[in-house]
């Protein structure tokens, strides 16, 4: 059995291009793990292992990997940047205990740095964080750090210290320590000497280290005591306090560096020794209900005595077959034994199990309360399923994933191909929750779902080149949706006689908007027995199926409550179904006296642009019906954050590069639906309604 404090679980997180792939080589290398470096930039870095990865220089999906540090376990994960993908990271972020957020020295705290720190909050991830690129243009450690604070919320606590910037960048100051790292041209990262501070610096570091300590005893009220009264606590004890603080979330041991360069990593790997907790200090992860999903009140104790309990966090599909990434929280898991999954009810044997680096794997017989290892061909698991001892059954609190928001038909080149499609888009339905498919009834067609044209762009990618599946590709298709604006009362009877038993249900109801997002409610105040109790599931089941096709364009609809105060019934005729199919009746009847309008997705959108082209690209946001929320200025650019309708923001890339000279980037998330204008909507429903009438 290996000793669980020796054991660190951690994931690596940033915007896009902050350097997180870079600095797991980096740390790979340090620690042994790898040789020869790859590079992203050359399409060869060790955890972007999909052809689609190296190519465009982006990370897709998470991939794990282990490695040993100062006698230490670091099972690591590298996830993606790019916000199509942030469930690749919201999932691992679920199981990891502890994390590095990763900055870049001259663009600072990016929107999507800013989603994935808001998820590290709510899944109470500690965290370090790392300000790369310091050797870049424009890099300002001092900048990002205040940005940690403004934009994050969050409070750095300052580590190391660089010792020249941009071109002379090259080396760190230990803030605790008070000693200078200084590495030479080289680019090995093991060619640094440990010196004096430079004199230019004294004064900083000295004022860096009594800001660290103040922050560290707040920690220990015995040794605040003796802080205050002159007495100079030990390193030991301030790294102590330092665990501590960073453990509860009150500071984030901050670090800078260029991973690039080979500078400054191993203080960021000592950090994570050091100061990132270990399983067993986490607080453990609830144990939920199966049925509504609210806490039991008992935990996941991480520990190898408890019974196996494990989640199921990513299923992936390589040439082995289907892997699936599992954190054991609890217990052990071994070669051989059988596990239940408690969301099918189903159990499982446990074949063959294997430890991961990226894509190359090492068999295991066993693992135990801690690990992070991958199971190789298990039939029925998918994302967010609780493994466990099928004498102790239990449901690990499960993992929410946004709702696409884009779609696109799609249809394969030749006959022969749509089984082929069929089994392929499965594997990856699979891989990616985010990641949805259905079938349109009446054309037949098949529309693939996602979080952004990326993201889809990505999936057709993979569906060609890995499965061989040629696609022809419509154009993408806006998520709308419909919803009411008015109170309407009302009133259907359903009756039908023809020999035999008929069918009678009287319903008096009324329907009206509901609060935004609560999508759909039913209530009921009927008074008296006119509506018997026992028929009120089949009239809310009646409405509720109703609530998937609107009156106006056959659009999903929102946020309807029907609120049932009357009725009739027969003592012989009336039934369930009866009454179910007069609500369906009544939804038709009544849905388009509730003034209903069509809703649209809109994005929150982030552009970065050179302050030259300030003015084109806000026009041009303008132009496509945004709504600018907010622009900050930076060393290199200026940010604009706006709000903009989903449907103007199709081929924007194209657009922004051409507006910037190549310069300007940009990222968008979804936010909330908001009416659309009567043009844009009369468009939409003039094309729904022709689509249906060449069916």
């Amino acid at each position: 059995m290996t000793d669980l404090a020796l054991y660190r679980n951690i994931g690596i997180f940033a915007h896009v291009d902050a350097g997180k792939t870079t600095s797991t080589e980096r740390i790979l290398k340090l620690t042994g793990k790898i040789h020869k470096t790859g590079e992203v930039h050359d399409g060869a870095a060790t955890t972007d292992f999909m052809v689609q990865e190296a190519e465009r220089g982006i990370t897709i999906q998470s991939a794990a990997t282990t490695c040993f540090w100062n006698n230490h376990r670091l099972n690591i994960i590298d996830t993606p940047g790019h916000v199509d993908f942030t469930v690749e990271v919201y999932r691992s972020l679920k199981v990891l205990d502890g994390g590095i957020g990763v900055f870049c020295g001259s663009g600072g705290v990016e929107p999507q740095s800013e989603t994935n720190w808001r998820y590290a909050n709510e899944s109470e991830v500690s965290r370090i964080i790392f300000i790369n690129k310091l050797d870049r243009m424009g890099a300002d450690f001092y900048r990002v750090v205040e940005q940690v604070k403004k934009v994050l919320g969050a409070n750095p606590l300052v580590m190391t210290l660089p010792i020249g910037i941009e071109d002379e960048f090259k080396g760190v100051v230990d803030v605790l320590t008070q000693k200078a790292y200084i590495w030479d041209d080289s680019g090995l990262p093991e060619n640094y000497e440990v010196v004096d501070i430079p004199e230019d610096l004294v004064e900083k570091a000295a004022e860096y280290r009594e800001k660290l300590i103040e922050s560290a005893v707040e920690q220990d009220d015995d040794l605040m005591m003796a802080y205050m009264e002159g007495e100079e606590p030990s390193i030991e004890d301030i790294k102590r306090c330092i665990r501590k603080g960073t453990r509860d979330l009150v500071f984030f041991p901050t670090y800078c560096g260029s991973a690039f360069k080979n500078k400054g990593i191993q203080l960021v790997l000592d950090a994570v020794v050091d100061y990132l907790p270990a399983p067993t200090e986490v607080t453990p992860q609830d144990l939920t209900d199966k049925e509504t999903g609210e806490p039991t009140g008992q935990v996941a104790t991480v520990s190898a005595e408890e019974p196996l309990r494990a989640l199921a966090f990513k299923i992936m599909d390589d040439r082995f077959g289907a892997l699936t990434f599992i954190r054991i929280y609890s217990g052990v898991m071994e070669k051989g034994m059988t596990v239940l999954n408690s969301y099918t009810g189903k159990t499982e044997r446990i074949g063959r199990m294997v430890e991961m680096h990226a894509d190359e794997r090492t068999e295991i017989d066993r693992a135990q309360a801690g690990d992070i290892i991958a199971v190789v061909g298990m039939k029925n698991v998918q994302t967010g399923h609780t493994l466990c001892d099928p004498d102790h059954e239990c449901t690990l609190e499960p993992m929410i994933f946004p709702e696409p928001v884009i779609s696109i038909a799609v249809k394969p080149k030749d006959k022969g191909g749509s089984e082929k499609m069929g089994i392929a888009i499965g594997k990856l339905v699979a891989e990616d929750p985010s990641f949805q498919v259905e079938t349109d009834e009446e054309s037949g067609e098949t529309i693939l779902k996602g979080m952004g044209e990326l993201h889809l762009d990505i999936k057709v990618d993979i569906l060609k080149r890995t499965y061989g599946v040629e696609l022809i590709v419509g154009q993408p298709q806006v998520a709308y949706r419909e919803t009411i604006t008015r109170e309407v009362e009302d009133s259907y009877t359903h009756k039908k006689q023809s020999g035999g038993s008929g069918q009678y249900g009287k319903i008096d109801y009324r329907i009206r908007p509901a609060e935004v997002g609560t999508g759909f409610k039913f209530i009921s105040s009927v008074v008296g027995g006119n509506v018997p109790k026992e028929y009120f599931p089949a009239i809310e089941k009646g409405f509720k199926g109703m609530m998937g096709q609107g009156t106006l364009a056959g659009f999903p609809v929102l946020d309807v409550e029907v609120e049932l105060f009357d009725g009739g019934f027969h003592a012989v005729d009336s039934s369930a179904i009866a009454f179910e199919i007069a609500a369906k009746g009544a939804f038709r009847q009544s849905i388009p006296k509730a003034a209903p309008q069509l809703i649209e997705p809109i994005m929150k959108v982030d552009v970065f642009t050179p302050e030259d082209h300030v003015g084109d690209v806000i026009g041009d946001l303008n132009r496509r019906r945004g709504m600018i929320k907010d622009q900050e200025p930076g060393a290199t650019g200026v940010r604009i954050k706006a709000d903009v309708p989903l449907s103007e923001m199709f081929g924007y890339i194209g657009q922004l590069r051409t507006m910037t000279s190549g310069r300007g980037q940009f990222s968008m998330e979804f936010s909330h639906y908001l009416p659309c204008p009567s043009q844009v909507a009369e468009k939409v429903i003039a094309e729904a309604k022709a689509k249906k009438e060449a069916k």
